[in-house]
């Protein structure tokens, strides 16, 4: 029995508008989540200290150091060969900053001497305001 003898079928459509719904939930949740490692120059693995979180500021020199003794100043890659030639990078990367703060980011298996290099050579750029990085300890 046939009741519908004068109707045509109607296709069968797929809504798409839920999907692109929840595809926008995911990729807004995975973009939250994701983290972006600061330190992409060198494999650093910073000491641990149980201190409050300082907040980035405008006018800093990042110096990265590793455990094996190589440097970074604000993404560039730099030879050690004296106190004034690294006193040099130093002062060309604060060049067009007010008042610099080297923020020292040394591995925690990095030479003491490695980390005394640069303040030194801070020391003899003129560049007085020295901080370091450190990552929270077990219980912060």
């Amino acid at each position: 029995m046939n009741f519908q003898r004068g109707r045509a079928k109607e296709e069968p459509e797929i809504n798409l508008v839920p999907l692109i719904d929840v595809m926008m939930v995911i990729l807004i949740f995975l973009m939250i989540t994701t983290t972006y490692s600061k330190y992409t120059e060198l494999k650093i693995n910073l000491p641990t200290a149980d201190a409050e979180q300082q907040r980035a500021r405008a006018n800093e020199i990042s110096v990265l150091v590793n455990a094996q003794g190589k440097y970074v100043i604000d993404h560039t890659p730099v030879v050690f060969s004296s106190i004034d030639s690294f006193a040099d990078e130093l002062r060309r990367a604060g060049a067009s900053l007010k008042d610099p703060v080297v923020v020292i980011s040394a591995d925690a298996q990095a030479t003491h001497q490695s980390v005394i290099r640069v303040m030194e050579a801070a020391r003899v750029a003129g560049l007085a305001r020295i901080t370091f990085t450190t990552q929270s300890g077990p219980g912060g």
